[in-house]
């Protein structure tokens, strides 16, 4: 076990400068990826209470249980369907505007986050590449006119640490950002489904201005 933690360390600390930079870069993007892990559960962003009150609501009902729901369930999805009950005075086309600009504003929010993961996609490559280049400078610089293949190998294989962490950061980072982007892409098109229903419902051919 000693051995292994050692083992561990000497690789970390070989990287020099560079790989300090990879394990900050690393421990940031994995708290993002948690983070958004937990705020973007569909039952966060769109509860189901709100969804089947909507699909229950019939043209003349009472909108009663639907603002019950949303007061016990804040949620992105309740956010927008408040400001299209909040403009029912409006014409639909107004209040679809303003439906739009709110749902834009919640997408925002989901995205919140998602940037981290883009840089430490392209940073951590070239953070790795950049300690392997200095690795390199300073291994040729102390060699000077020895030339022994074997310390040669041996340093070329320490300096390329910091590629193998960039990589290992940029991977997982690229992956939860694409993952992430496809899923806030699906949701939103979920809450546009539901605000459309509850628009329908509420503005019908005859009442509408």
């Amino acid at each position: 076990m000693n051995s292994t933690l050692h083992a561990v360390l000497s690789f970390f600390e070989k990287g020099g400068p560079f790989m300090v930079l990879l394990v900050l870069l690393s421990i940031i993007s994995l708290t993002a990826i948690l983070l958004r892990m937990r705020r973007l559960r569909e039952s966060t962003i769109i509860p189901r209470q709100i969804t089947d009150a909507v699909e229950d609501l019939k043209p003349g009902d009472t909108l009663e249980a639907l603002f019950q729901e949303m007061d016990a369930r804040p949620s992105a999805i309740s956010r927008i369907l408040r400001t299209l009950l909040n403009h029912l005075n409006w014409s639909k086309s107004e209040n679809l505007e303003a439906v739009q600009t709110c749902a834009r504003h919640e997408i925002a929010r989901m995205e919140k986050g998602l940037v981290i993961l883009e840089i430490a996609t392209g940073a951590g490559p070239l953070l790795g590449l950049l300690g392997t280049l200095s690795g390199l400078v300073s291994i040729f610089a102390e060699l000077g006119g020895s030339g022994d293949p074997v310390i040669v190998a041996r340093g070329i294989s320490e300096a390329l640490n910091t590629t193998i962490v960039g990589l290992a950061v940029a991977v997982p980072s690229l992956t939860a950002h694409s993952y992430f982007t496809r899923r806030i892409e699906m949701m939103a098109v979920q809450m546009e489904s539901i605000a459309a229903d509850l628009l329908a419902k509420l503005y019908q051919p005859q009442s509408d201005r």
